[in-house]
């Protein structure tokens, strides 16, 4: 897992990876067939590919509202599909309690972007020994991300990569400026463009997000030409359906489409 990392030239002259799933893992069997689907079509356009769900949605806008197995089944479906499928797996710790025991199961821990200031967070995740993709957050702007990369180093994580997903415009609304992804690059680390939560409406449900998912594929291809070094996309095989993200997540089969696109593009530059 950990030479996707390594082998990543900040400033987008290496292959782009992909992490890629359901926002949160609903069941075994969805979760499963998007795992599988994912694989195969990344397998065949020899894209380097990290299975993405969470076992938690710790910042759900509503308390009622779906969040997860929680994590011991979480990791358990994780480390089945893992196994079954032979793809790596990342998802969100909350807690620096958490950090450990999902450290045992996946190959890459992620921050959430609301939690990427989380000093006692980051750094139980840096002594797991794991790669850590910190999201950054909406409310944050690119160069803040310097504390937040020299927290990890500090802690012992060399191999850090930042998720840029789009910053607070106003009152439920996000807007992306790509020059976040040069800037942070800069630093020395890979920058992953998050392109579904970046067309996130953030609680523009009243007691949910909304989102509008059909231009996730837009900024998708804006960032590839832009040079991140790998993107972030949520799919989901009925988006409508989706207990979390829907509104923003892609349908399972328009990402072939997406991802050759997504390769052409990678190929011009």
């Amino acid at each position: 897992m950990n030479h996707f990392l390594q082998n990543i030239d900040p400033k987008g002259k290496a292959p782009f990876f992909l992490i890629a799933g359901p926002c949160v893992i609903e069941n075994y069997d969805t979760t499963y067939q998007v795992a599988q689907v994912l694989a195969e079509l990344t397998h065949k356009l020899d894209i380097p590919f990290i299975f993405k769900a969470s076992f938690d949605k710790a910042n759900r806008t509503a308390f009622d509202a779906f969040r997860g197995p929680g994590m011991d089944e979480g990791l358990e479906i994780l480390k089945k599909i893992k196994q079954d499928l032979g793809v790596k797996v990342i998802s969100d710790v909350h807690l620096p309690e958490q950090a450990e025991k999902a450290a045992e199961i996946l190959d890459f821990i992620q921050i959430p972007a609301f939690l990427c200031r989380q000093t006692d967070l980051i750094v139980a995740a840096a002594q797991t020994g794991k790669p850590m993709n910190i999201k950054k957050g909406q409310f944050l702007a690119p160069w803040d991300c310097k504390n937040i990369i020299e927290k990890a180093r500090s802690a012992g994580c060399q191999q850090v990569s930042i998720t840029e997903r789009g910053t607070s415009f106003g009152y439920n609304n996000l807007v992306v400026d790509f020059r976040a992804i040069e800037i942070i690059q800069e630093m020395g680390v890979p920058v992953i463009f998050d392109a579904t939560h970046s067309v996130q409406l953030p609680g523009g449900k009243g007691t949910a997000s909304a989102g509008e998912r059909k231009f996730a594929p837009t900024l998708a291809r804006a960032a590839m030409a832009t040079g991140a070094d790998g993107l972030f996309i949520e799919t989901h095989p009925n988006p409508d359906a989706a207990l979390c993200d829907g509104p923003n997540s892609i349908p399972l089969h328009e990402m072939e489409a997406l991802l050759i696109s997504l390769v052409k593009i990678k190929a011009a530059l």
